[in-house]
């Protein structure tokens, strides 16, 4: 071994400086009552991409006990090979096993990115990982990028109190580190056509690694909100004007079949539940309709929500920035504007017959300036949000 690499393999200060000895994406393949989590498939999806980029491989890196035949699963959403660590200590998540074994590995691989779910298990196992190879770490990410020239990966997250969108680097050291939240990228399309290679590793952390012991496991039996398998989600905010006229919201996502989203204001203010919540502090969804009614538009906000297919926004302010990202807006009095869509709803799905009071003039495209104006926004007229 050359001098100069024995010395960095023996100086902590010194590892992740010699950038090129660092190839590869590698996936924290996080298990979720008894398969890979929904995150961890959708950021296989974002690591090919990357990889492609790079011109190198994806891994999948899962840890447990009698879950190793869970490693094929990851094959269709682009992994070329899953690293398997199968022992009785890795069977509930703890820190310390599961940063033993992934900075064992990681050390004698050396991997150029490592990404992991902004899921609980996720958050704790990458500032632990990162802290002990001494590199950075992005958390809470919004979007994933690949400088091919300096092999940078560029990950963008809101910052400053979510006022602006910060993309940030990790030029310095490697492995370049982030996390992501569920439902912030796309589910890619599984290919079950697509082969891999699986790895079994004989590495078993020391029973002395596990300071903790995970005694039960109880799932949380809170309010039954599902937003992040919604198909529709009636979100309101400060414009709705108090929580009474939340039950406007309810009723349309009622005809809908959808839920209640709400922003981090009202959450605040104490007009619904914490479990309500969208955006950067709340929940990331990705629903095929979105209605933002008396939202204006935040980035931290809009960093919940701009994933959905099609986004609805009502709003009394026609310079609203929900409006930029918005499919279609509708200009107007949300307490008029949100009974109207309703009775409307309700009457072409069959659910009731509707009635015509002058507020239903609220969606009339010919309606005079004091009602509501629908329109199509610039981003639905350029194809996107």
């Amino acid at each position: 071994m050359p001098e100069a690499q024995a010395a960095q393999n023996h100086d902590p200060a010194a590892q992740g400086r010699n950038l090129d000895e660092y190839r590869g994406v590698w996936v924290f393949l996080e298990v979720d009552r008894g398969a890979i989590a929904r995150v961890s498939l959708e950021l296989l999806g974002a690591a090919r991409r990357l990889a492609d980029a790079l011109g190198t491989q994806v891994s999948g890196v899962l840890l447990g006990h009698g879950t190793g035949h869970l490693a094929d699963g990851a094959f269709a959403y682009g992994a070329d090979q899953v690293y398997v660590f199968d022992a009785p200590i890795y069977a509930d998540y703890r820190t310390e096993p599961y940063m033993d074994a992934f900075v064992h590995l990681a050390r004698e691989k050396k991997p150029e990115i490592i990404l992991l779910g902004a899921t609980t298990t996720g958050r704790d196992l990458a500032s632990a990982v990162a802290t002990e190879l001494l590199t950075g770490l992005t958390a809470d990410c919004t979007e994933l990028d690949i400088d091919k020239d300096k092999r940078l990966l560029l990950a963008t997250r809101p910052a400053l109190g979510g006022n602006i969108m910060a993309t940030i680097v990790c030029d310095q050291h490697r492995p370049q580190m982030a996390t992501v939240r569920p439902r912030v990228l796309p589910m890619p399309a599984p290919d079950p056509n697509r082969r891999g290679q699986v790895v079994h590793l004989d590495y078993v952390s020391s029973p002395s690694t596990a300071i903790t012991e995970v005694l039960k496991v109880v799932r949380d039996s809170g309010e039954d909100v599902n937003l992040e398998e919604a198909p529709v989600i009636v979100a309101g905010g400060r414009g709705m004007g108090n929580a009474k006229n939340f039950e406007l919201l309810r009723e349309l996502a009622d005809v809908l079949g959808g839920e209640v989203g709400a922003s981090r204001s009202v959450v605040d203010a104490g007009w619904i539940s914490a479990a309500h919540q969208v955006g950067q502090t709340g929940l990331t969804v990705r629903p095929k309709v979105y209605f933002a009614v008396g939202i204006s538009g935040a980035i931290q906000h809009v960093a919940g929500m701009q994933g959905s297919d099609i986004i609805v926004a009502i709003n009394k302010d026609p310079q609203a920035p929900i409006f930029k990202i918005a499919t279609y807006g509708i200009v107007g009095d949300a307490l008029q504007v949100v009974p109207a869509l309703t009775r409307a709803f309700r009457a072409a799905l069959g659910k009731g017959t509707a009635e015509e009071p002058a507020a239903s003039t609220a969606v009339s495209s010919a309606a005079p300036a004091s009602a509501a104006t629908a329109q199509s926004t610039p981003a639905a007229q350029e194809g996107g949000k």
